[in-house]
């Protein structure tokens, strides 16, 4: 698919209601049965961006899904709703009325952004890229809103926009992702210096990225969603901490703000208690587990492994909780029998630091699933030693 404009027709959006719910095992027989009446290339479309608009409704919500149009790299790589969402309503609160949102790819933060009010601009140098941009802008009643433009973002003067968000290309075609910053497209260098430039700059980067390779001028925030992380940015402005992290998980909105003058030291290590915290990936991303032994008034089960340990339940909305029932030198065997005599019919296993691949224990352990039990188990290591923890969700 290289050109929306035939799905744009009449014909061609009448097909994509045709097709809609079209289940990928019957796409034969409807393609058939369609090409007897349409063009065969309309018709291969319209099933095209019928599969598309299926994936993205995990990012985007059916009623928006069904009614926008996609690119394989545009579902992959656009920013989910909800965590679109959560950063429009920040630059809202924070005064802003103009963003320019350069890379802007299918249009996903454009739509919070004008969503919350906040006028676009909004620029892909991808033809297609930015016919499908144009085309989710009109579908969901935004394109007065916003403005989108086919151009290299190193080229687009922003001046005049209250603030402006880099979101650089991080796979290619040929390699898939892309790790060294300075291969993202546009470079990390020019997309910090283009987010410095504006009176708030916001740079999306990797979730793994480095600390180190973080600009010193920035406040670093991970995102999660639902106990997944999605992204990182980068602010840049005058009312942002220089070298402030920052943990967001949503849909809670709850979220760890540390600077540099208020950073904890790494927990102490301590035996595994009768509690197991597994915290959240964006606060383990940013580095923010020592707030969470802090609160949870723990410690480490080893020092390389971001699972606190304390003797006492306590609630906290920055890590899921365990109770723990076995602590057990890693053993296949000795596993497979404790589940056997527990009637242990369902199992979960979680790993950190562990070699073991969880669906491979699973299939040795449970060979043939039976009995009414549930475990949790965590393949890790508590001061240096492979360790089995056995243990179920506090609720």
């Amino acid at each position: 698919m290289n050109d929306l404009a035939p799905l744009l027709t009449p014909e061609g959006r009448a097909l994509l209601d045709e097709v809609r719910d079209t289940d990928p095992a019957h796409e034969l027989a409807v393609a058939t049965r369609l090409r007897r009446e349409h063009p065969a290339a309309l018709v291969s479309a319209a099933l095209g961006q019928a599969r598309l608009r299926q994936r993205a409704v995990a990012k985007f919500g059916a009623e928006d899904a069904r009614r926008m149009f996609f690119t394989p790299n545009g579902v992959e790589q656009s920013t989910r709703a909800s965590v679109a969402t959560y950063r429009a309503e920040c630059l809202r609160a924070a005064g802003v009325r103009s963003v320019a949102d350069l890379c802007c790819g299918i249009g996903g933060d454009a739509i919070a952004f004008a969503r919350a009010g906040i006028r676009v601009l909004a620029v892909d140098r991808d033809p297609l890229t930015c016919e499908a941009a144009r085309a989710n802008a009109d579908a969901l009643g935004l394109a007065d809103l916003i403005e989108v433009r086919e151009a290299d973002v190193t080229e687009v003067d922003t001046a005049g926009h209250d603030a402006v968000f880099v979101d650089p290309a991080r796979r290619s075609s040929g390699r898939g992702r892309i790790f060294d910053p300075e291969a993202y497209s546009p470079p990390l260098s020019w997309a910090v210096s283009a987010a410095l430039g504006a009176p708030l700059g916001l740079l999306k980067i990797a979730p793994g990225i480095p600390h180190e390779a973080i600009p010193a001028e920035a406040t670093a925030e991970w995102v999660s969603d639902g106990g997944d992380v999605k992204e990182a940015v980068l602010w840049f402005g005058p009312d942002v901490t220089p070298g402030a992290r920052r943990a967001t998980l949503l849909p809670a909105l709850a979220g760890i703000h540390v600077t540099p003058g208020t950073m904890l030291p790494d927990p102490a290590v301590r035996p595994v208690g009768r509690y197991l915290y597994e915290p959240d990936g964006a606060v383990i991303r940013a580095h923010l587990v020592a707030e969470v032994a802090e609160e949870v008034d723990g410690g480490l089960i080893d020092p390389t492994i971001a699972y606190v340990t304390s003797d006492e339940a306590h609630r906290t909305p920055y890590a899921t909780a365990y109770e723990i029932t076995d602590t057990l030198p890693f053993n296949v065997k000795k596993l497979k029998a404790l589940l056997r005599e527990r009637g242990v019919g369902t199992l979960t296993v979680k790993k950190r630091g562990s070699a073991v691949e969880p669906e491979e224990l699973r299939r040795r352990v449970l060979p043939k699933p039976h009995g009414a039990g549930s475990v949790t188990v965590f393949l890790t290591r508590a001061d240096g030693a492979p360790t089995m923890l056995l243990g179920h969700p506090v609720r």
